[in-house]
Parts: C-alpha cells; structure tokens; sequence
C-alpha cells in the first residue's frame, strides 16, 4: 500500500512516517520502479504501535527501545516494565509542576479584583519574575 494509505490504516500522517524512517525509527520503506514508497502489513502494525505508544506519551527514544523489545521474543518484561514506570515517574513529575503552576495562578486571579483599576497582583508578580532575571 502506499503512503497516504498507510497513513490511514495507521493514525500515523505521511509526514510523519517519513520522519521515522528518517530518523531511524523504522525502516526504509520499499520502493516502487517508479519510486513511491509501499508499506506492508507488518509496517502497518509497527506503525500502529509507535502511535499507541506516542499516544501514551513515550518519547521517540523511548519508543524505539519499546520496539527493540516488541520484536525480541527473548526479552525479559523486567525491562519493559522499568521503562514505563520510569515514564510514570515522569509523569508524575509533570503533574506536579503542572500543579504548582495551576495553584500559582490560581492564587494570583484570586488576588487580582478584576475590575476598572489598573493594579493586577497577576502582572506584578510576571514583572517580579523580568526584573529579577
């Protein structure tokens, strides 16, 4: 199948997927004479696989480790297991500034009467921040 198929079949769009062979990510697909690229069902269901794992937010280095794995019917799940906890760890990470940022705004639009008077808690603190740098 060609490239906008694929694309389709696997929620992955054309620009990226030529991205990924670029990068490494996959192989190179197989050409045409005519020089359009083909993609078998095999490259579908590794395609699939790079979009559910992007979907859960694994980064591109990530995800080619997972694929090293997916296809080593030897491996040890030890090791897939390490990796996503270390990407829920991550995660957590992320949550916790994200919660930090939401409390700091949440206190600052709190703090600011919103009304026709120019004295907004919100800039001075941006202010505070540009003038400390």
């Amino acid at each position: 199948m060609n490239i906008g198929q694929a694309a389709s079949q696997s929620g992955v769009n054309a620009k990226t997927i030529r991205y990924y062979e670029s990068i490494g990510l996959i192989p190179e697909a197989q050409r045409t004479d005519g020089g359009y690229r083909t993609y078998s069902e095999k490259d579908i269901a590794t395609l699939r696989f790079i979009h559910h794992s992007r979907g859960l937010g694994f980064s591109v280095k990530d995800v080619a480790t997972l694929l090293d794995l997916w296809r080593d019917r030897e491996r040890a799940s030890a090791d897939v297991k390490a990796l996503a906890m270390a990407h829920v760890a991550e995660i957590d990470r992320k949550l916790d500034e994200l919660q930090r940022m939401k409390d700091t705004l949440v206190d600052l639009t709190r703090r600011c009467h919103g009304d026709d008077r120019p004295d907004c808690p919100i800039l001075e603190e941006l202010a505070a921040d540009a003038v400390e740098a």
